[in-house]
């Protein structure tokens, strides 16, 4: 049934490059008629699909798994399929003879049909699923909060099709168990024996084991009780103690899954189109900031001898030390080898123009120059001197994962009221701690509120001096 299954949907897909050209056709051409490149080009490219879809994963189970996730696997499987299809046609030499607007008409309407049908069809089976139909019964193996989170999560996403039928305790006698029993419906086993009958009497098919890595033996028992029956035994590893980011997630690391526990919870993907946001964004600052910086500039020039920009030695990603700019604020005064004074309320080495600097975080704006070279981000954590790098990355729990992405111009921590003099370690602590939580939970949409944010009221602080 399966297979006849996946077959149908490859015939669908190459009807729809089909559907897709016709219609490209009908809106690029008076007579609505196909030339003659359309009927190869269209060959070409319905049979790279056939032949790439299975491999960029489309014709998985997508159960449990974001949508969007699909539409972007769908969307990446044509353009590729499409740029196969051109090059074949190039080494043709008929490439000349093919329509531009017609192709991108086709490229646009087969790829909304291809992504729009998948997303209406797990519509239809989400409202089926909420219905009782086409559900996969799962019986899990667990104990503690990771066990009832899973169950909750089970119960707060009836769409996937997942229901929880049985739960076995792996600790039926330690003190900490589920703090809810399970929702309606869930049986609660504390032998395995009668767990196990419980499973094969109800034809279950799934058993997933929610256990901590420390949970080796009962593990073992679980798949050797099982190695025998039809039964999908999935591993859902309780790795919150170990874990620095709770999205950490599991990555593909030389053909082997790999979990990862101490590593930045961004993806190089995410990585790359952040950088890509950051230089856009700061090239288009320095572009309108020109007659701002270069009256501020000349105001730190005429307010005291030295130079118009304080340079110093801050760390960036993964530990990689830059030198930053900022427009001078103090007069110029030499400090003791290894040893920095930070800024205090009525500092007297700070300028009037550059307590005003300051206090605006106008003098913060030569960064945008750090981020147009690719050393700083817009939005991250904010950079500290070398020295104070040295000492907190000691007494700080996490400190010294701020460095896991570029620092920012501005940050989460900063729009929450953490910033100037941290005199007290208490202070750098809650500083690292919503740093740490700009990471675990970053999105375009956290930088975008970031962003504004500091436009909004970020500017002028009472700590900021």
């Amino acid at each position: 049934m399966r297979e006849i299954q996946g077959f149908m949907t490859r015939l669908s897909d190459a009807g729809i490059v089909l559907l897709g050209a016709a219609l490209a056709s009908r809106v690029r051409f008076a007579d609505g008629e196909p030339h003659d490149f359309v009927v190869p080009f269209v060959a070409l490219s319905a049979a790279c699909v056939l032949v790439l879809f299975p491999a960029f994963g489309v014709y998985d189970s997508w159960r449990g798994r974001a949508k969007r996730m699909l539409a972007g696997q769908v969307a990446l499987a044509w353009v590729v399929a499409q740029a196969c299809a051109l090059t074949a046609m190039f080494s043709l030499r008929e490439i000349d003879y093919v329509s531009r607007l017609w192709f991108v008409y086709w490229s646009a309407l087969a790829g909304a049909l291809l992504i729009g049908y998948r997303l209406a069809a797990h519509a239809v089976l989400a409202r089926l699923r909420h219905a009782g139909i086409n559900l996969h019964r799962v019986a899990i193996v667990g104990a503690g909060e990771h066990c009832e989170a899973i169950v909750q999560r089970i119960e707060a996403a009836p769409a996937t099709g997942f229901r929880a039928t049985a739960v076995f305790d792996a600790h039926p006698r330690a003190t900490v168990r589920l703090r809810r029993p399970p929702g309606d419906g869930v049986r609660r086993f504390d032998d395995l024996d009668a767990f196990a009958r419980y499973v094969r009497s109800s034809d279950l098919h799934e058993v997933w084991l929610v256990l901590p890595l420390s949970e080796e033996r009962t593990i073992f028992r679980i798949v050797e009780e099982f190695r025998d029956d039809l039964v999908n035994i999935r591993f859902m590893p309780d790795v919150r103690s170990l874990a620095l980011f709770d999205s950490g997630g599991v990555i593909d690391l030389l053909g082997v899954p790999a979990i990862n526990l101490v590593a930045s919870p961004l993806s190089p993907s995410a990585l790359l189109a952040k950088d890509v946001f950051d230089r856009a964004f700061a090239a288009c600052a320095l572009i309108g900031l020109v007659p701002l910086l270069a009256v501020i500039a000349a105001a730190v020039k005429l307010s005291s001898p030295g130079p118009v920009l304080f340079k110093q030695r801050r760390k960036g990603a993964d530990g990689r030390v830059f030198t930053m700019y900022k427009f001078r604020t103090m007069r110029v005064h030499t400090e003791a080898p290894g040893v920095l004074h930070q800024a205090v309320r009525h500092d007297p080495r700070v300028t009037k123009l550059g307590a005003f600097l300051r206090h605006t975080s106008l003098d913060e704006l030569p960064q945008f120059f750090n981020v147009l070279c690719g050393d700083m981000s817009v939005v991250g954590p904010r950079p500290h001197a070398l020295e104070h790098d040295d000492l907190y990355r000691k007494v700080v729990a996490g400190y010294i994962h701020r460095y896991r992405i570029k620092p920012g111009i501005t940050g989460w921590a900063q729009i929450n009221g953490c910033r100037g003099e941290t005199d007290r370690i208490e202070k750098m602590e809650r500083r690292v701690a919503h740093d740490l939580y700009y990471l675990g939970h970053w999105s375009f949409g956290l930088d975008m509120r970031i962003i504004a944010a500091t436009i909004v009221k970020g500017f002028v602080h009472a700590n900021a001096y």
